[in-house]
């Protein structure tokens, strides 16, 4: 594969990331046993540990999502480098997308390009409300997680991260560009995913 990209024989290369590229800046995956996220979610006391991440969960409980929320906000750890080779792949014009399943915006700190990324599970990088949609930046809502507060919109309903909850769709984006990109690439690198 290193000879064929530096050869040039590839042109257009689709990288799919996962958690296993972002756990050696420091942020667990989900699904290890003893280190995985769900198997240290104990305290919020929650019906099963992907409850932190069910939208119906969350329109009833949201303070666990805002207490664990804090632990993995953006801002304190660095891109890997793995997040620097797909960036490198970029800078060589050869990075025709980079479809991440992590909501850590790595990605963005390492200097890929929006235009290149599809976040399949979105991101911390914005909120919406879950009502009226009304958009929130990232730091109003860490600001409001970090008082101890959640989040609410001024028409009353809850503020989230544009991160995707069991039991929402997948972004606009992951359905509009799938197809066309998978269709065209010439190299497909799965890293740090076993997909499920």
């Amino acid at each position: 594969i290193v000879n064929g990209i530096l050869r040039g024989k590839f042109k257009r290369v689709v990288v799919m990331s996962g958690a296993g590229i972002s756990v050696s800046a420091g942020i667990p995956d989900f699904r290890s046993p003893g280190t995985g996220l769900y198997d240290n979610l104990q305290k919020y006391d929650l019906p099963t540990p992907q409850s932190v991440f069910d939208i119906n969960y969350f329109q009833i409980r949201p303070e666990p999502f805002y207490q664990l929320a804090k632990e993995l906000f953006p801002g304190k750890l660095k891109p890997t480098i793995t997040h620097h080779f797909i960036r490198i792949l970029q800078s060589r014009g050869l990075l025709l997308r980079n479809y991440t399943q992590n909501i850590d915006t790595l990605e963005r700190v390492a200097g890929i390009d929006p235009d290149s990324l599809v976040e399949a599970h979105g991101s911390f990088a914005c909120a919406h409300c879950i009502g009226c949609r009304k958009e929130y930046t990232a730091d109003h809502v860490k600001e409001e997680a970090f008082n101890d507060r959640v989040p609410r919109c001024s028409c009353g309903s809850l503020v989230k991260p544009d991160i995707v909850f069991f039991g929402e769709q997948l972004p606009h984006r992951f359905y509009q560009m799938y197809r066309k990109d998978f269709s065209s690439c010439d190299l497909l690198i799965v890293m740090g995913t076993s997909l499920k």
